[in-house]
């Protein structure tokens, strides 16, 4: 944890760099810690245990920018290393972009505890962990001859960090988090060796599932059993709650100031305009309690407030921090997204499914690529082929292509499914007309 010794040498450290050259500076003092149990087919194979603590600093000297860290918290050689990093600092070219937030932006404290951190962490017994991670396996192990092997692990951890900039701001957070993951690979047909996983995360202890995991994973891989590819064509594609953020990547990639400022995106100058299906509706909620991803201030200090990204396919905002609005002459807003939720539809997936003639079921993306000036993207899937609203076939080693905003624009059904343990909440969805290539 930060403790006030922490907090009083951040503070020594950006007086000293005040007074040996900078014109501005910002310090982070952080302290990380996690522990992981992963077991083999329900026995021992690795323990991790780490603890990591450290310092970063960023310096402003003479319209210059250097970013510093060390693990090395003593008061004399924190000195000696701003001293060092200041002069370093001074051999950089000049980039009159860099520079703090205006100190109106930044988060000024006083609103309720978000409920990100569960002190029963530390009451949790290596035992009890271990015995988690094995109950798991045990779910697996035995339940079917074809099982080559059955991974699981348990792991937890806790996140500290505290922050001060020489225009004002002062803020401090703290979480936790835990997960419990199976992974489970059998026999297949010939050389085939299918493997699936499934996994439960939460940031208290009592909130996370603690049965189901193996089974789930057992019943996925199953599944794969007679994986082939299918014809090439157009096909409906229903893409599960598990992989519906990949698909949703490329746009939030091309939001951000950065990409933006080096015209590397391909929604650069889009903001107003209609860009994709009117069912999507994306906002960020930053202030929802025990959630992934919530937060009062961003790596900046700046505030954090409900957003809209999407109004019903319209481009409502842009992520653009201090440094990039500078450099591109507009107004900044905020450095990344927090807690992305998408609005959900009224069936789950199955209902998605039994709602489609002829359409593929993904369940899975292996490898491939999206181009973020064009946004032309190419995906190896894995999943299941639809004929009349059924699971006929489990297909593999097969494409999908397109372009995300033609992909996006037929956008047709999302379902009422989004896993809740995420900071991005994207349900099942459904898109017409999309090109699939196998046989």
């Amino acid at each position: 944890m930060i403790t006030e010794s922490n907090k009083k040498l951040a503070q020594g450290a950006m007086d000293y760099a005040l007074k040996n050259g900078c014109q501005a500076a910002k310090v982070v003092v952080y302290a990380n810690s996690n522990t992981s149990f992963e077991l083999r087919d329900a026995k021992i194979d690795k323990l991790q245990q780490a603890s990591e603590g450290g310092m970063s600093i960023s310096l402003y000297v003479d319209g210059r920018f250097g970013s510093l860290s060390t693990n090395r918290l003593d008061r004399k050689e924190l000195e000696t290393f701003i001293r060092n990093g200041i002069e370093s600092t001074r051999y950089l070219a000049k980039d009159e972009a860099r520079g703090l937030p205006d100190a109106s932006r930044y988060y000024k404290g006083g609103q309720p505890d978000l409920q990100l951190f569960d002190a029963k962490l530390t009451s949790i017994s290596p035992d009890d962990k271990m015995a988690l991670a094995k109950s798991v396996a045990e779910e697996v192990l035995g339940k079917d001859e074809r099982i080559i092997s059955v991974s699981t692990s348990y792991s937890d951890g806790e996140n500290f960090s505290y922050s001060i900039t020489s225009n004002g701001f002062e803020g401090e957070s703290k979480s936790t988090q835990f997960s419990l993951v199976a992974d489970v690979a059998i026999k297949g047909e010939g050389e085939a060796r299918p493997s699936a996983y499934w996994y439960d995360s939460a940031l208290f202890y009592d909130d996370l599932i603690k049965k189901g995991i193996g089974q789930t994973a057992l019943e996925r891989v199953l599944r794969k059993l007679g994986q082939k590819k299918v014809q090439s064509g157009k096909y409906t594609m229903v893409v599960d709650p598990m992989n519906s953020s990949q698909l949703l990547s490329p746009l939030i990639s091309a939001l951000y100031g950065s990409a933006l400022q080096q015209k590397n995106s391909f929604l650069l100058n889009k903001l107003n305009e209609k860009i994709v299906s009117e069912q999507l509706t994306l906002v960020d909620e930053p202030h929802l309690l025990k959630s992934s991803g919530s937060r009062y201030f961003d790596n900046e200090g700046v505030a954090t407030k409900r957003r809209s990204i999407l109004e019903n396919g319209v481009l409502e905002t842009y992520f653009i921090d201090t440094y990039n609005a500078k450099k591109m002459g507009v107004e900044p807003t905020i450095s990344s997204p927090s807690l992305m939720v998408m609005q959900t539809g009224d069936k789950d997936l199955n209902g998605l499914v039994a709602g489609v003639d002829k359409g593929i079921l993904v369940t899975g993306f292996n490898g491939g690529n999206c181009n973020s000036s064009t946004g032309d993207f190419s995906y190896g899937i894995e999943g299941f082929l639809i004929e009349n609203g059924k699971l006929v076939q489990a297909v593999t080693e097969m494409n999908v292509t397109g372009n995300m905003l033609s992909l996006w624009a037929s956008l047709i059904g999302k379902g009422n499914d989004p896993r809740l343990n995420s900071s991005w909440r994207i349900p099942s969805l459904v898109f017409e007309g999309v090109d699939f290539s196998g046989l």
